[in-house]
């Protein structure tokens, strides 16, 4: 937990420096430059960091690191960034199956413009290999639960599984009027889950002032990192086409 910690000393509270910061994030795990592709579309530039498995069926890992003009965005979504940094480092030191994308995506608040031009890009012909998305999106506040109205129900299961075995508290429920990076994938028929740690206080503290370092609880960002690996084992050592609904 400590080692997350530090990665919340210096947060990028400013838009301009947000992307090289989460490059740096990325090559302080270990991340190699020929590992990591920034990848421009109109209305967006994402980070993708490419851990190549044994065959090329693929799980893209994701968070948003673009952040509302109010607050630092600390919680929504430097969050999330630390934590896929620290999957990255964690699954670069295991034997992995499939392909995975690490991928920060840009623009998120606007209308998850960098996760729609990355899954819309995906060819026809290459959908069946993406096995699953992972969605992490702002830790901090509160246990981890699945954003239900973003999520497949048979990764939510997963989900409830792997939180038994870790046994770390895990709920799922929907949030009205809220969207995620995962819809995009849904929209393209690959299982997602946006993984979330947020209380019923969330309006008044994201997309605020108030979202600022000093209100993280870090064992909120720690349980997150937990289970979102432990699902990503699940995924990486099922069949491609396993959580297909």
């Amino acid at each position: 937990m400590d080692d997350i910690a530090n990665d919340f000393r210096d947060v990028p509270c400013r838009h301009k420096e947000r992307l090289e910061a989460v490059r740096a994030l990325f090559m302080g795990m270990g991340a190699s430059p020929s590992e990591i592709t920034a990848t421009k579309f109109r209305e967006a530039e994402n980070l993708v960091v490419k851990r190549s498995g044994v065959t090329d069926e693929t799980i893209v890992i994701g968070a948003h690191y673009d952040f509302t003009d109010l607050g630092c965005g600390a919680i929504d979504n430097w969050s999330g960034i630390v934590v896929m940094s620290h999957l990255y480092k964690s699954i670069h030191a295991l034997e992995q199956k499939k392909t995975v994308l690490f991928v920060a995506f840009d623009n998120e608040e606007k209308g998850l413009f960098g996760a729609r031009a990355m899954a819309n890009a995906i060819a026809k012909e290459d959908l069946l290999r993406y096995c699953a998305m992972i969605n992490i999106d702002s830790f901090g506040l509160a246990q981890p639960f699945a954003m239900a109205n973003t999520s497949s129900r048979s990764l939510i299961r997963t989900a409830q599984d792997a939180a038994s075995a870790l046994q770390v508290p895990f709920d799922s429920a929907p949030i009205n009027g809220a969207d995620a990076d995962s819809s995009a994938f849904l929209a393209r028929k690959i299982p997602s889950i946006t993984f979330a740690g947020i209380g019923s206080d969330w309006p008044s503290i994201l997309h605020t002032v108030k979202d600022q370092k000093e209100r993280i609880d870090m064992r909120s960002v720690y349980a997150g990192y937990r289970l979102a690996l432990a699902v990503w084992d699940r995924v990486d050592q099922a069949p491609c086409g396993a959580f297909r609904e």
